[in-house]
């Protein structure tokens, strides 16, 4: 089946010929028919499958129905709302692309900006806002912007932005959305919470799902390495160095960790960039130009690009750390084998970290191979000493204040736990950036 066959413009069409689609997704097939009938969409699917072309065509479509061009300055008359800011400029950019024929104008609203631009942006006017919910209640707030004429909106990558604590804000945007309006949310997965917050936004949604939940790219090799914490910066070179990789997106969990790697990286001959939450705008831009355009062999980042980042045929996605939470690792390796391409996801795993490899491999209900011969001495990858429920989980960086014997630090005053015995505690590692 072709695009032809799904009642898209010609001016659409046309857009996307000039990228070189042909053939649908199947994430685009089942869900732009609906869209463009002007239904309520719940619509789930892996990672890497064309989701944004798969709303934003149809959204685009929508619109044109009854524009008025004349009008000035234009009304905002479509919310999509993303994470984070590397999603919202890729939202944007491909609104600009598909919708380069048609006389419809789109704004970008993201946080690490400079709000009075944005706001004499707005005050332009524009049909489209792709948006962050924090910066937008900030413009809300300042009455920079008025959402009472939305007719279509857009939560993307909806569990992300459950993740990160934005329920909140977004129940906060609804109230200034018009009732009557139509509604879409795109989500990688459908946790509960996705389905309940589904329940209060959309109206008799037509539910679209694509992958099986918990699953990843069939077509991204994956293997663990088993090493000791102390060698994984100097195997991570080597196996850079000695493969000729040219680009590879390394996942680690700390904000300081990724600086520290990218450092270490460089002084090995490496060319790297890194990419966190503490990074100006700017600089998340720059470095994410630049290991696109190959600038730069790795880009070390946290878990702000698990999520959304769009980079054609990137090859390599190495686990340096492995993530808190099992479903991320789905969204890491994600990065790779996208859109039919191929891919291998490599992660670098030691003892301290046994037990967030078998969460993985629980959540995903098989083994992910291991490297037999790694170049070090054998480790072991059983969980001897896995952390407890209702407790602090080793390395987490999470500390429990509920704790019924407590102490208090001089330095905050906040409560912490008290080591069960007096043998000195296992050093933590950070939260996740």
């Amino acid at each position: 089946m072709s695009f032809d066959s799904l009642g898209l413009s010609d001016a659409l069409l046309k857009a996307v010929s000039d990228q070189g689609y042909t053939t649908p997704t199947p994430i685009q097939l089942k869900a732009i028919p609906p869209i463009l009938a002007g239904k309520d969409v719940l619509a789930g699917a892996q990672t890497g499958t064309g989701k944004t072309a798969g709303f934003s065509l149809p959204l685009l479509q929508r619109l044109m129905e009854n524009v008025d061009i004349k009008l000035k300055p234009r009304k905002i008359r479509a919310l999509v709302l993303v994470p984070t800011r590397e999603l919202a400029a890729q939202v944007y950019e491909s609104m600009a692309t598909y919708g380069k024929y048609l006389p419809l104008q789109t704004q970008v609203i993201i946080g690490g900006a400079s709000i009075n631009t944005q706001t004499r942006l707005l005050r332009h006017g524009c049909d489209i806002v792709v948006a962050t919910p924090g910066r937008l209640m900030d413009h809300i707030g300042q009455k920079n912007i008025s959402l009472s004429n939305i007719e279509i909106l857009v939560l993307d990558e909806a569990d992300r932005m459950l993740d990160m604590g934005f329920l909140p804000e977004i129940r906060r945007i609804m109230a200034y959305l018009p009732k009557n309006r139509q509604s879409l949310l795109f989500s990688a997965t459908m946790p509960g919470a996705i389905k309940t917050l589904a329940a209060t936004i959309l109206k008799l949604p037509v539910e679209v799902e694509i992958a099986k939940q918990n699953a990843t790219a069939d077509l991204v090799s994956e293997c663990v390495y088993g090493i000791a914490k102390d060698n994984k910066r100097e195997l991570l070179s080597y196996l850079i160095g000695s493969n000729n990789w040219q680009q590879v997106l390394v996942f680690v969990r700390t904000k300081h960790g990724a600086d520290r790697l990218e450092k270490q990286l460089v002084k090995d001959g490496i060319r790297a960039a890194s990419l966190h939450g503490d990074k100006t705008q700017g600089a998340r831009t720059k470095a994410l130009d630049y290991f696109k355009t190959g600038k730069v062999t790795a880009l070390v980042a946290t878990d702000i690009a698990a999520r959304g980042l769009d980079i054609e045929e990137l090859p390599h996605v190495v686990n340096y750390d492995l993530p808190q939470v099992a479903e991320d690792y789905i969204h890491r390796i994600g990065r790779t084998g996208r859109a039919g391409a191929s891919g291998s996801a490599l992660s670098l795993v030691c003892p301290e970290e046994a037990y967030l490899l078998e969460a993985i491999e629980k959540l995903l209900k098989r083994q992910i191979p291991r490297v037999s011969d790694t170049g070090y001495e054998p480790v072991s990858l059983k969980v001897i000493d896995a952390p407890k429920k209702n407790a602090p989980a080793k390395n987490s960086g999470k500390k429990d204040f509920r704790h019924n014997d407590k102490k208090t630090t001089p330095r905050s005053g906040r409560s912490v736990p008290k080591p069960a015995n007096n043998n000195k505690p296992k050093k933590r590692i950070p939260a996740r950036g």
